[in-house]
């Protein structure tokens, strides 16, 4: 692994770590305190972005999108049953 690759994962578990306790609050009330809109298009993004990186063969690009989507997508069922 280089020097480039270590940034990069280092970078994605703090990006994804960032989400964890939200997810986790999310799960445990199962009330999600975040914007609708907010939550549509991150998953949104998160997936087109999830989807780009394995076409060119990303790895940690991948890993950070899918997780980040995974998350969001979480909050994103929890705000719907909400309603």
């Amino acid at each position: 692994m280089n020097g480039g690759a270590i940034i990069g994962l280092i970078g994605m578990l703090l990006l994804v770590s960032s989400w964890v306790p939200q997810t986790w609050e999310t799960i445990k009330t199962r009330k999600c305190p975040l914007n609708m809109q907010f939550i549509i298009i991150y998953v949104t993004a998160s997936t087109l972005l999830t989807i780009y990186s394995y076409l060119i063969g990303d790895w940690i690009f991948f890993a950070l999108n899918f997780l980040a989507a995974f998350q969001s997508a979480v909050n994103l069922v929890v705000k719907l049953r909400e309603k």
